[in-house]
C-alpha cells in the first residue's frame, strides 16, 4: 500500500459564505467543486437525497483547492449538529499545516489581507519555521517553511530505551 498525499481535511460550518470569504479571498485558494444536493437525487445517500428532493440547489460540499489535488472540505452545518469543542479540548482532530516557500513573505501577505496571526514566527524542534492562524470558525492550522535541516526532510527518530 502507498498513500500518495493528503486529500483533503473536513469541516462542517454554519457560516459557509464567511469561510469561504476567508479560504478564497484572505489565503487566496480557490473553490474547485460546489456539490449541490441535485447531484444526490436518486441516489441511497440518506440525509443529502431527501434534501435534493425539496432543495436542488442547496450546497452540500465545497472543495477548496490548497494545492494539485488536495483540499479543504466544507460541509454546511446538519440541523442539530452542536458545536465544536475549544480547540485541543479532546483526543481526535487538532489542526492541519500548510506548507509555504517563504513564511516571512506569507505572514506580510496574511496581515495585509487582514488575517489574525496567532503567533509569532518560530522555528520549532523540527527545525522548521511556523506560525499559527485560524479560520473564522476557530479551526487552527499551521503555516510551516521547510528549512535544509527540517527534521521532516532529513528525519529524526528518538526512541527512548
Amino acid at each position: 500500500m502507498e498513500f500518495k498525499s493528503i486529500m483533503h481535511v473536513s469541516f462542517f460550518t454554519d457560516q459557509m459564505d464567511v469561510m469561504r470569504d476567508f479560504y478564497e479571498n484572505k489565503l487566496g485558494l480557490k473553490t474547485k467543486i460546489v456539490t449541490r444536493a441535485r447531484l444526490y437525487e436518486g441516489l441511497n445517500r440518506g440525509a443529502y437525497s431527501e434534501v435534493a428532493k425539496i432543495d436542488p440547489d442547496r450546497i452540500i460540499i465545497v472543495y477548496i483547492e490548497i494545492a494539485p489535488g488536495q483540499f479543504i472540505e466544507l460541509f454546511p452545518k446538519n440541523e442539530g449538529q452542536k458545536e465544536h469543542d475549544q480547540w485541543n479540548e479532546r483526543v481526535g482532530y487538532s489542526h492541519f499545516a500548510l506548507l509555504v516557500d517563504d513564511i516571512e513573505d506569507t505572514r506580510d501577505q496574511l496581515v495585509a489581507a487582514g488575517v489574525e496571526i496567532d503567533t509569532p514566527l518560530s522555528k520549532g524542534p523540527s527545525n522548521t519555521w511556523q506560525m499559527w492562524v485560524h479560520d473564522p470558525d476557530g479551526n487552527k492550522f499551521e503555516i510551516m517553511q521547510y528549512t535544509p535541516e527540517s527534521f521532516q526532510l532529513v528525519g529524526s527518530i528518538m526512541e527512548s530505551k
